[in-house]
């Protein structure tokens, strides 16, 4: 089944840019302020947007109250949020998308921002894995994608062959995110079903064993074994303990997805690199892996 695709954004319309976790300046926000005025659109930026709760944007209670403003607001056509961190999960229980489901829009962002994506999932609506404000002056790939698919216009992409990879050739939607936050919404409201999707993972900052455990433990919460693809994308910065866990971050993935029959593609260029780019999770994706590499269209 199809999901509900947001209409795509013309000049004129208006981008919300949300905290819904870490902190934010306006001199971080600029560049991206910018560049979005480039694109011919309105960049409305939310009432608490600039509070500060020690590391939060604000309490719960003011993150809660922007994003629902901008999830009700019908001249807002996308949300974006200006960076991860920690704490949108504290709040996804206080938003009420009555209004989104009537009048869907997208939602963009990544990391911490996978918890949206994957609540928003199961209303059957699309929703954007994409760079956000606070990265905007690393990458003008990322941006420029980002646009593309915002904006209706093609794109695909062809990857470098990774020795890991196991070839194959699929079509489904493609879901998933930070795979932090996909083990710790697993048995929640906003866990995701993957049987016969195509599974985006990457992440940041953890260590070895515990890349391990999420996958020893998605594994049990039959997430893994029904799958119609897998894509790795960076996992960035991974940590080791004194005595060595004997495997880089891909292996650890691969071993925990080498008894099933889907192909595996590594070293996608999405997630915590400079290089991060889009994603539209609840799109249909053809991904085929082969001896040349990993080609990806829409």
């Amino acid at each position: 089944m199809n999901l509900i695709q947001p209409a795509h954004l013309k000049k004129g319309d208006k981008i919300a840019i949300i905290a819904s976790a870490r902190k934010i300046s306006l001199q971080e926000l600029q560049p991206a302020i910018d560049i979005f005025k480039t694109w011919g659109l309105e960049v409305v930026l939310t009432k608490n947007i600039f509070n500060q709760d020690h590391q939060f944007s604000g309490t719960d209670a003011e993150r809660a109250a922007d994003l629902q403003t901008a999830l009700d607001d019908d001249s807002i056509k996308a949300i974006i949020s200006a960076r991860g961190g920690y704490g949108t999960m504290r709040i996804i229980d206080q938003l009420d998308f009555i209004k989104f489901k009537q009048h869907p829009k997208w939602v963009i962002g990544y990391s911490d921002i996978t918890v949206l994506h994957s609540h928003i999932h199961n209303f059957g609506i699309e929703t954007l894995h994409a760079t956000m404000p606070i990265n905007f002056s690393v990458n003008t790939e990322a941006v420029e994608i980002m646009r593309k698919v915002l904006f209706g216009e093609k794109f695909n992409y062809e990857i470098q062959n990774h020795p890991l990879n196991k070839k194959g050739i699929v079509e489904a939607q493609v879901v998933g995110g930070n795979l932090s936050l996909l083990y710790a919404l697993t048995g929640s409201a906003s866990s995701i079903h993957t049987k016969g999707k195509i599974l985006f993972i990457e992440d940041l900052d953890e260590y070895l064993y515990h890349i391990d455990r999420m996958m020893v433990s998605l594994k049990r919460y039959g997430k893994l074994a029904d799958l119609a693809g897998l894509i790795v994308g960076g996992m960035t910065d991974m940590k080791d303990n004194q005595i060595p866990f004997g495997k880089t971050a891909e292996e650890i993935i691969l071993d925990a997805v080498k008894e099933y029959n889907y192909p595996v593609c590594f070293n996608f260029p999405a997630g915590h690199i400079d290089k991060n780019l889009a994603i539209p999770l609840g799109r249909n994706m053809k991904l085929v892996v082969d001896e040349k590499g990993t080609t990806v269209s829409f």
